[in-house]
């Protein structure tokens, strides 16, 4: 066991929303008194085991900060046909329970940030709007669906859905939403061929103060480069606890 081991724990928990159960895993610093807790959304093909919120989950807990990582409906180890119950309102609507859940544990604070990865990065910004906490990270978050869809349309890559599925299900612009978008920073790479650029600097151009820009030069989608993966979990660390503790 390592001494970042030792600092923390893991705890399975799931909640129920619209029938459905959700899995997660909170990460809990053990030496922290009601800590402020982090939620993070993953992408859509993507789970709660993401490598990228297993690392942000011990660096946020090396922080004081707890973090919850959980499957959105229809992935990982959650209830749901992924076809039939994915939705930008519905993850919102996860992300809602989630919050609903975390609030009403006894050694949580009360303070939140919402950390969304890509599709994820989408629902954290419209949940955000309508439920504004304390902060926020987005990872190459698209703010409208037209790029992505015309650019896997372009590729090809599909990832065995229908273009159906993605206009009826995936189909969304938050634009007038940003405004009310603050306590944000926003991570992208400058050579990401899934969610371009532009939404980065639009989503920045148009949300409220306190809010932040790191572009990754050359960095992809995925954050391959490790010098990339290093930054995303040291400054979406620093941020969180800048804004939460």
């Amino acid at each position: 066991m390592t001494q970042a081991d030792k600092a923390s724990t893991v705890i399975p928990l799931s909640f129920t929303i619209d029938g459905l159960t959700l899995k997660g895993h909170l990460h809990l610093p053990v030496a922290v008194e009601l800590p402020p807790f982090i939620i993070g959304s993953h992408g859509l093909f993507s789970d709660g085991g993401s490598p990228k919120q297993i690392a942000l989950a011990a660096e946020c807990n090396r922080l004081g900060l707890a973090f919850f990582r959980f499957h959105h409906r229809g992935c990982g180890e959650s209830d749901g046909d992924f076809a039939a119950v994915t939705s930008l309102e519905n993850r919102c609507r996860d992300l809602q329970a989630a919050l609903a859940m975390l609030r009403a544990r006894s050694d949580l604070g009360r303070r939140c940030g919402i950390f969304g990865s890509s599709i994820g990065g989408a629902t954290a910004l419209a949940f955000f709007a309508r439920n504004p906490v304390e902060a926020m990270v987005t990872l190459a978050a698209p703010y409208c669906s037209a790029p992505i869809l015309e650019a896997a349309k372009e590729s090809g890559d599909l990832r065995g859905m229908s273009v159906a599925f993605y206009e009826e299900h995936l189909s969304f612009d938050l634009s007038p939403l940003l405004p009310l978008v603050s306590r944000i920073l926003i991570i992208h790479g400058e050579a990401d061929s899934v969610v371009p650029v532009d939404s980065a600097y639009e989503i920045h151009h148009k949300a409220s103060a306190p809010k932040n820009l790191i572009i990754q030069p050359q960095g992809d989608h995925r954050v391959t480069r490790p010098e990339y993966q290093d930054q995303l979990v040291r400054e979406t660390g620093a941020w969180f606890a800048r804004l939460l503790r």
